[in-house]
């Protein structure tokens, strides 16, 4: 097949976004109607309790529970950077949330932090024709992931032709620029726009919940297994506590808080949350890297293999360079991995499963994977495991 003159029609990929989040959106509406449950569409304070139950208002509206469920999310942190705020509210600098409504791509981006959103953006700004540098004051990308791995995925974000700047620390923003000290000197960049992705803050600000004492880790609500809080008949689930801002954390968080005011049996689990960088290739984790396993003190075992080891992906991936580790600790168990290539993300809740539930490489042997696909990279890891 040949194909001449393609190119990406941002305005339809816009479009496509509007309409799939509109349909989503609809979907979780109807869910809650099906099941009666009241919607209130506004800023929620807590404004105390009495005999009844916990207050809580919401425009005009006082509504009276039993049992309170803090799950109000987190919102895009900003930094004390000089012309930050200005930039923001003149349109020039930009969140994960806005730039998605941009209909024509800048020119240039100036994306400042290189952690999951500044990279996945990344990553497709510079897919579709933009000049994209990436700004990081660590000395590497992508937080807290295995290093070599995100050593491997910006290798790729190079060659696809974006810019690092790595322990670099922005110290001004102007209209058209961005101003940041590397190596002892300052250096001014010229963009188009700025994405701001340095990290997200919980949304407890202005809620109220200091009427009712709820302990606090700066913005973060603090909770414990069964996602309570310091005060009985509160709980709070998602990124409000901060303990892993991913939405499928926040799903299982909801439940357990729910399991735990039903009287239900059940506790909240951290070690097998998969993570996803949406870049292109996908790198997925999950469970222990090389480093925390090392911080922790724990002696692991690492299987790693090239993911042309996989028929599937060889077959679709001409010049495929993707990898995968596994982590096996001194009792066998599987207690981490990560993978570079794309449809990682597909298939890491498996190498999740073996950790939630601590099987041993000898018991994962029996799992029959189907042949081809891309998942069998890690049979053929636990088979590679001696």
């Amino acid at each position: 097949m040949k194909a001449e003159a393609l190119s990406i029609d941002h305005a339809a990929v816009v479009r496509r976004k509007n309409k799939v989040v509109k349909l989503l959106t609809a979907g979780v509406k109807a869910q809650l109607k099906a099941v009666s449950a009241d919607v209130y569409a506004g800023r929620a304070r807590v404004q105390g309790r009495d005999s009844e139950g916990f207050l809580v208002s919401v425009g005009t509206e006082t509504l009276t529970g039993e049992r309170l469920l803090i799950a109000a999310g987190s919102s895009p942190a900003f930094a004390p950077i000089p012309g930050l705020r200005e930039g923001f509210e003149s349109g020039f600098v930009l969140t994960n949330r806005e730039i998605l409504d941009l209909n024509e791509p800048p020119q240039s981006l100036c994306v400042i932090g290189g952690g999951v959103i500044g990279l996945e953006l990344a990553g497709y700004f510079t897919s579709i024709g933009s000049q994209v540098t990436v700004i990081e004051m660590l000395d590497h990308i992508a937080g807290e992931t295995d290093r070599e791995m995100a050593s491997l995925l910006q290798a790729d974000m190079l060659r696809k032709g974006t810019r690092f700047e790595l322990s670099a620390r922005v110290v001004s923003i102007k209209e058209g620029e961005v101003t940041f000290e590397k190596d002892g000197g300052q250096i001014v960049l010229p963009c188009g726009k700025v994405l701001l992705s340095i990290g997200r803050r919980p949304n407890s600000a202005d809620m109220g919940l200091e009427q009712i004492g709820i302990s606090m880790d700066r913005a973060a609500v603090i909770t414990d297994e069964r996602m309570r809080t310091n005060v009985p008949g509160v709980w709070a689930a998602g990124d409000i506590n901060g303990k892993s801002m991913l939405a499928h954390t926040a799903y299982r968080e909801a439940e357990v808080a729910v399991n735990d005011m039903l009287g239900i049996p059940d506790i909240m689990r951290y070690d097998a949350i998969p993570s996803v960088i949406y870049t292109n290739p996908e790198m997925s984790s999950v469970g222990l890297t090389e480093q925390e396993a090392e911080k922790r003190g724990i002696s692991v075992r690492v299987v790693k293999l090239p993911m042309n080891y996989a028929g599937r992906y060889r077959a679709e991936n001409e010049d495929g360079r993707g990898i995968m580790k596994m982590l096996v600790n001194q009792s066998g168990r599987v207690v981490g991995g990560q993978i570079l290539a794309n449809y990682s993300s597909e298939f890491i809740v498996a190498l999740g499963s073996w950790i939630e539930l601590g099987l041993t490489v000898e018991q994962i042997k029996k799992i029959v994977f189907p042949h081809p696909t891309v998942s069998e990279i890690i049979r053929e890891a636990v088979f590679a495991y001696e």
